[in-house]
């Protein structure tokens, strides 16, 4: 049998490799508007989000949001949307982007209290659908397919 990256290439899937970090979690590089940092990849998060500390950093422009935010042992968390924005992660990108923007402080304790470096955010299943992702876990690698905005 072909290998899985041979025959996701040719379905036109990019691969894009994932670092498991002292925590277990599968870590990306991506860049958002521009501007890399480091992702955390979370199939159980309905949206990929940013923290709040960072609209700056990213060029994002925030908006007020209604919706609460919780995960992480954290719940009731005030939330802000940023919309339409670019992210590119390896050679899969979209222009259509919205981010939940909320206190990422609670994550980035649990990992430093493990020896892990802090994370800019979070991909989530919102990213993960629309890239149609494949996660292999023995190799530590992440497919998306190429996608028109």
């Amino acid at each position: 049998m072909k290998r899985l990256k041979n025959i996701l290439k040719k379905k036109r899937y990019i691969s894009i490799p994932l670092k498991k970090i002292a925590t277990n979690h599968l870590e990306l590089k991506a860049k958002i508007n521009g501007i890399k940092g480091r992702f955390i990849v979370d199939t159980g998060a309905s949206n990929s989000c940013v923290g709040i500390d960072s609209i700056a950093t990213f060029n994002l422009i925030a908006e007020e949001s209604e919706t609460k935010a919780a995960g992480a042992g954290a719940v009731g968390m005030e939330t802000q949307l940023s919309k339409n924005n670019h992210l590119k992660i390896g050679a899969w990108e979209t222009h259509a982007l919205h981010l939940v923007l909320f206190d990422l402080s609670h994550v980035n304790t649990a990992l430093t209290q493990h020896e892990a470096k802090e994370v800019a955010g979070i991909i989530g299943a919102d990213i993960l659908q629309k890239g149609k992702a494949i996660i292999d876990y023995n190799k530590n690698v992440l497919y998306l397919k190429k996608v028109k905005n």
